[in-house]
């Protein structure tokens, strides 16, 4: 009889150790148990479904498809379309705009649902003029999207792009000597590192910021958002006076570079107490890279967003599953899953997701440009 109950006791303790083995295997599971295929009440019930591992490969797939957006390829060759793609960044298919909004509306909504009836997407959610579809649709249309206009201002290919002059205690070019925007935040970026000013700063973080200028601006000097940004760096005001810039000199492009470094190297120091705890045991490589994608994050929607993504109790938990699995993820992945796994939750929405894939693209895209690709500025690893 002892026997017999002890060797059920037994029984029951090995059945129970194995069934907590798999799911220590399985820590996905914890963020899908109600999950359920088929149309979704929103868009956010879908992202709340998806499981951590669906990230893997999301960056580079995202950046694929916006890639098509900015340099108007592949199924963007035609602007009168939207793209369509999944949760994890991967391409369904295309729909003809229509003739008018509401009508392209009903038209995205009913390409969506027949989306979900071929087994393109496994759930599919009703999208409107102001509120996100499932799957995410992207409009080929970007009028203010002109990155080889961009580069060649950035560049200064025309004599009209280029500057000289003086800002504190930086001088560029002189009267008859102009340079490039280019050549421009390289003497700021090696002035105030030799003057140990920007010692937080991850070494690719100079690439990402000239990213960041085409992206943010254009490289055009007057740029102006609704939003009461200015510049080539698109700072606001609150900003600027941050940096002690005074009002007539909020439109001075040196000022502007100086300032978003400043800004940046301030951002690093505040996040990577919190970044070294959550991300510190990662390779070298990959933690620079990750950390310099979140540096770009945090310049788009601020420092203290980015720090919850990293220590609130919510908001860190796909962090906390991208640290103890992060040999099965790129850097890039690890940034995007952060954020898509919160999309909805504390402003996070798919513009925080497109501004650093659009950052990337137009990164690379000034690397292949003839007079960077063989410079050092340009050396990935």
């Amino acid at each position: 009889m002892y026997e017999a109950a002890f060797m059920k006791r037994f029984f029951f303790s090995i059945t129970r150790l194995l069934l907590a083995a798999l799911l220590a295997t399985l820590p996905w599971l914890s963020n899908t148990a109600t999950a359920s295929p088929g149309k979704a009440d929103t868009w956010t019930d879908v992202v709340r479904a998806a499981p951590y591992w669906s990230s893997q490969g999301v960056y580079r797939n995202v950046l694929t498809v916006r890639s098509w957006v900015l340099n108007e390829s592949s199924y963007c060759t035609h602007q009168n379309r939207h793209i369509f793609y999944d949760m994890r960044g991967q391409f369904l298919g295309w729909s003809e705009d229509a003739d008018t909004v509401e009508a392209n509306q009903q038209q995205l909504n009913n390409t969506r649902q027949e989306m979900f009836k071929d087994g393109r997407s496994s759930a599919w959610a009703v999208g409107a003029a102001d509120v996100t579809g499932y799957p995410f649709a992207l409009a080929c249309d970007q009028p203010h999207v002109d990155l080889p206009g961009s580069i060649a201002r950035y560049l200064g290919l025309k004599e009209e792009d280029r500057l000289w002059g003086a800002w504190d205690d930086i001088k560029v070019g002189g009267q008859g000597d102009s340079v490039s925007l280019h050549k421009t935040l390289m003497a700021v970026y090696k002035k105030r590192n030799s003057q140990q000013r920007l010692s937080e700063l991850p070494p690719a973080l100079p690439r990402y910021l000239a990213g960041q200028l085409l992206i943010e601006s254009g490289a055009q000097t007057r740029a102006h958002s609704t939003a009461n940004a200015r510049g080539i760096m698109q700072l606001s005001p609150a900003a600027l006076s941050d940096c002690r810039i005074s009002p007539k000199n909020y439109w001075h492009r040196l000022a502007q570079m100086d300032c978003a470094l400043q800004l940046s190297n301030q951002n690093a120091r505040n996040l990577r107490p919190a970044f070294t705890d959550r991300f510190g045991e990662l390779p070298a490589q990959k933690r620079d890279e990750l950390f310099s994608l979140l540096l770009v994050q945090a310049y788009h929607g601020g420092a203290g967003r980015v720090k919850s993504l990293l220590q609130d109790e919510l908001l860190s938990r796909p962090a906390e599953y991208f640290a103890r699995h992060q040999a099965q993820y790129s850097a890039g992945d690890i940034a995007f899953g952060m954020i898509f796994h919160n999309l909805g939750r504390d402003r996070f929405g798919l513009s925080s997701l497109y501004y650093v894939a659009d950052v990337q693209l137009a990164t690379e895209a000034l690397c292949e440009s003839p007079k960077l690709k063989n410079s050092e500025f340009c050396q990935w690893k």
